[in-house]
């Protein structure tokens, strides 16, 4: 090697490394956006729990198949937007089809199904955690978003889709929304296969009467997929589709029924909703009721939560024939209209700061700090050396309500100041360090 390469070569080392960043639509959450999500996360299991739902977590990563299978091979989520992946082979040269899951009701179904879980009796989940969609990232849902959903499988009746519709109305008024003012839920019903098969041969018919006014994805959709035609954002379509034929003038009496129980319930509890004809959802396995909570706060990103009924879905992958109901939630989205309307999440609270002038007492204050924490008190102390003031400064800015100074001349008579940081005429007091437990409930009123 030339000493020009050796050059050449200590150079390159020398250079800063490339910073890598994160993926394309794929984001960071820091600790201060990180607050507001678990403060919105607590408030959804408080309502969840009161309900009698229980957490599921299954799998990121799943077999292909499944979406496939379970939400339509004709979907723009399957079509376009899934995140499927050939794993590598084993040793026998045989390598399995994968997806980064871009929903989550299929895998709480298949995890229901390998479990047995449905043989007792009916179950009520709840879920959190990240979904995947190859989709131009938007408002409100990047390329890797977050959802909360509850799923009811094993439940047949107009009952308990009535129950799951005022379960989400419910986490709507407790985080802050007002009905009819920051959101709308509205309501359809999809009927069973042979009414929808009924509708579809009409709906057909009539799409192809006005072809030449269907864009390029609804000519796409027209005898693969046609009822997504009607759920379509085109402006200048809105009048024809207006005026296509509707399925809930397909449906017969049980259908019907069925709906009509799901109202009553709604009615009686004073649940606002709008029927909405053309509310069809985007995955293939609804039938009877469906549902959408809407705003018009987020622009064209109007849809905050949404689901419906889904009884084919378990027999469809294979397990024993029983019905179901759930809905799913974005979690940046509902941030994002929370945000929007002026509800705030409250900031973590932080009890306590300790300030600690000397390192010679550092065994003894972390002593201390230990019993308060185990008496319920969040307390962070003051790390390194530095001046009182700057540490004063620290206290104040991290919205403590207590500053607990373990000055010298206290730490020598087992004592530390305690001091209100909030409260408007509080007095420093003087409090055994060796008792920390017994005054803790005073920090804890912070």
């Amino acid at each position: 090697m030339t000493a020009v390469d050796l050059k050449t070569n200590a150079q390159k080392s020398a250079q800063k490394p490339e910073v890598l960043r994160a993926v394309k639509g794929m984001n960071d959450i820091l600790p201060a956006e990180a607050a507001r999500w678990e403060w919105l996360e607590d408030k959804m299991r408080s309502v969840l729990q009161r309900y009698g739902y229980a957490n599921v977590r299954t799998p990121i990563v799943e077999q292909t198949a499944l979406f496939v299978r379970g939400i339509g091979e004709v979907t723009d989520i399957v079509e376009k937007e899934m995140y499927a992946f050939e794993d590598r082979a084993d040793k026998h040269g045989q390598a399995e089809h994968l997806a980064l899951r871009p929903e989550m009701t299929a895998g709480v179904v298949r995890a229901m199904i390998e479990h047995s879980y449905l043989r007792d009796s009916g179950r009520r989940l709840y879920y959190f955690g990240p979904m995947f969609r190859r989709e131009k990232p938007q408002k409100g849902r990047s390329r890797q978003f977050h959802q909360m959903g509850v799923e009811a499988l094993g439940f047949a009746g107009p009952d308990v889709d009535a129950e799951v519709i005022l379960l989400g109305s419910r986490l709507l008024r407790e985080l802050g929304l007002i009905a009819g003012e920051h959101f709308t839920l509205e309501l359809n019903c999809l009927g069973e296969t042979a009414e929808r098969l009924a509708h579809r041969e009409a709906l057909i018919a009539y799409l192809e009467q006005h072809k030449d006014l269907l864009d390029e994805d609804s000519q796409r959709r027209l005898y693969s997929n046609p009822l997504r035609v009607l759920d379509t954002k085109n402006p200048t379509m809105q009048e024809m589709v207006n005026a296509a034929p509707k399925l809930l003038d397909f449906l017969g009496e049980a259908s019907m029924a069925h709906f009509n129980g799901v109202r009553a319930i709604l009615d009686a509890a004073g649940v606002g909703y709008r029927i909405n004809p053309r509310l069809v959802r985007g995955l293939d396995y609804y039938n009877l009721t469906v549902f959408e909570w809407v705003t018009d706060k987020l622009g064209s990103q109007g849809t905050v939560c949404g689901g419906g009924r889904y009884d084919g879905l378990i027999e469809q992958l294979g397990g024993k024939a029983a019905p179901a109901v759930g809905f799913g939630m974005g979690m940046e989205r509902m941030l994002l209209l929370l945000e929007e309307v002026g509800v705030l999440a409250a900031a973590p609270t932080l009890h306590a700061y300790a300030i600690v002038p000397s390192s010679q007492g550092l065994p003894q204050v972390m002593v201390a700090l230990e019993a308060l924490r185990g008496a319920g008190v969040s307390v962070q102390f003051h790390p390194g050396q530095s001046s009182m003031k700057s540490q004063f400064k620290k206290a104040d800015a991290s919205g403590a309500g207590y500053a607990l100074i373990f000055g010298e001349d206290e730490l020598a008579q087992g004592l530390v100041a305690v001091k209100p940081l909030r409260r408007e005429g509080g007095e420093q007091g003087m409090r055994s360090i060796s008792c920390a437990a017994d005054w803790a409930a005073e920090l804890l009123n912070a």
